[in-house]
Order: structure tokens, then sequence, then C-alpha cells
């Protein structure tokens, strides 16, 4: 098994073989056990700090293996509106369900969940249902010595 307990600060200067696709749920985690895309078992075992982002590099210090971190589909919800008010009281609503959002202009991308669709729907949004990789907004705080929750 491959131990990973380093960050790169650059890409590595070879193109690396081994991809690891990791949920936003996971790309907190930076500890256990995780598989590449190939099936290689793999054991994060980084220092304590930010959530890992797709695009950045681990490797080992051991074997020197380079992994780059992917965002893994996951099954979301995409609500629409054209009324900009009405999409920022659904951002509102879910903010204080304190629901992650990834935010792109005319719509909210979160992760699937059956009551929250029926309150965007009753809220008037359009949802649909959608299989990507979800990057959500990393909030106030984050990367600045805050809180998570």
């Amino acid at each position: 098994m491959i131990v990973l307990d380093r960050r790169l600060s650059a890409p590595p200067d070879a193109p690396s073989s081994l991809r690891l696709p990791l949920s936003a749920q996971q790309r907190e985690g930076l500890r256990g056990h995780r598989r590449t895309t190939c099936g290689e078992d793999l054991l994060l075992q980084l220092p304590r700090g930010e959530a890992l982002e797709p695009g950045e590099w681990l490797n080992s210090s051991e074997s020197g293996v380079v992994v780059q971190v992917e965002a893994a589909p996951e099954p979301l919800l995409l609500a629409r509106s054209a009324d900009s008010l009405q999409l920022l009281q659904a951002a509102y609503h879910l903010g204080n369900r304190h629901v992650a959002l990834e935010l792109h202009p005319g719509e909210l991308r979160l992760l699937e969940d059956p009551v929250l669709e029926e309150l965007l729907r009753h809220r008037g949004l359009a949802v649909l249902h959608l299989d990507a990789p979800f990057r959500p907004e990393p909030g106030a705080y984050a990367g600045k010595g805050g809180h998570a929750h």
C-alpha cells in the first residue's frame, strides 16, 4: 500500500499516472484509505490543514509516487431561476441549514436531498438531477484559521 504523506507545492516534472477521484466530503479528510482510478490502494497520512483541492498533487516520501486529486462525480441537484432574487432567497434558506453550495450564474448546485429538492421546487425554482463533480464554496473563514461545520 502506498502512503501519501506530502502535498506538492508545484506539479511534478513528469505527468502522474495515478489519479485520485474524491467526493467533496472525502476531500476534507486528510487521513484514511482511498483508491485510485486504476484500483491502487492508498493511505492518506497528510498533516492537518485545509481540504484537498481538485488538481492538487500528493506524493509519498517513501516511494516517490505522485498522485493527482480529482473531484469525483456525485449525485447533485441543479436549481435554476431566471429571477436572481428568487435564487438569492433559495441560497439564503439553504445557508440557514448549513447546506454546502456550489454557486454559478443563474444556478445553485447541492448534494442530492429529497427534502431540499422539495423546498427548492416549492420556492419556484426549476430543479434538475445531475451527476457531476461538486466543488462547494469553501466558506467565509476557510483557510483563515476559523472553524468549520
